[in-house]
């Protein structure tokens, strides 16, 4: 292996051990709930589901899970406004 690709993967360790080098900005994810699964988004309009939930409240267990999961990888304003217990 090149030495500088060894040194690549070292870095790439490093910045995967501190996630708060990384703040994600736009995100597409499939979530599979008990009954389907759905497609959950970040863009720059904050969180989107494709779920009923979704379009009533503007929130849904999908959103608020990978708020939960994300959380200090996320930009403040997309963060949950109840921090994780």
């Amino acid at each position: 292996m090149q030495s500088s690709l060894i040194s690549k993967i070292e870095k790439a360790r490093i910045y995967a051990s501190e996630s708060d080098r990384f703040s994600f900005t736009a995100l597409q994810c499939e979530v599979r709930g008990d009954s389907t699964t759905h497609t959950a988004q970040l863009g720059p309009d904050g969180w989107n589901c494709d779920c009923f939930f979704f379009a009533d409240a503007g929130t849904c267990s999908h959103t608020m899970a990978l708020e939960r999961l994300l959380d200090e990888m996320l930009p403040e304003r997309y963060r949950p406004a109840i921090p994780s217990a």
